[in-house]
């Protein structure tokens, strides 16, 4: 399987679409569960959501109790990724342009 171009003709939504999604669902998460929307809390669940990324990563290839499945592992790495780009969007930091500054001079 060939990888897709960034920003190709097949690619998904864009960074800032994700974004957007991210922040509606945290907002409705936090309504429906009380939870406070500080960017401090949001911090403490991308670390929970990377341990049960890691968990289940562990399951799917038989090394950790219970079983998991590929999907199981695509959906820990959504909860991860969905509350990283909470953070950045309440922290006002634009995630594409920090990964390009930051991972991007590796490729000059």
């Amino acid at each position: 399987m060939a990888d897709r171009a960034v920003g190709g003709p097949d690619a998904g939504p864009s960074m800032a679409e994700m974004t957007r999604m991210a922040v509606q669902v945290a907002d409705i998460y936090a309504a429906r569960f009380g939870t406070p929307k500080d960017t401090g809390w949001v911090l403490h669940k991308i670390t929970e959501e990377v341990g049960e990324l890691t968990g289940a990563w562990l399951q799917a290839r038989g090394a950790g109790r219970g079983a998991a499945t590929q999907d199981d592992v695509a959906d820990e790495l959504a909860d991860a990724l969905g509350f990283l780009l909470v953070f950045a969007a309440r922290e006002g930091i634009d995630p594409a342009q920090a990964l390009a500054r930051k991972w991007g001079k590796y490729l000059d």
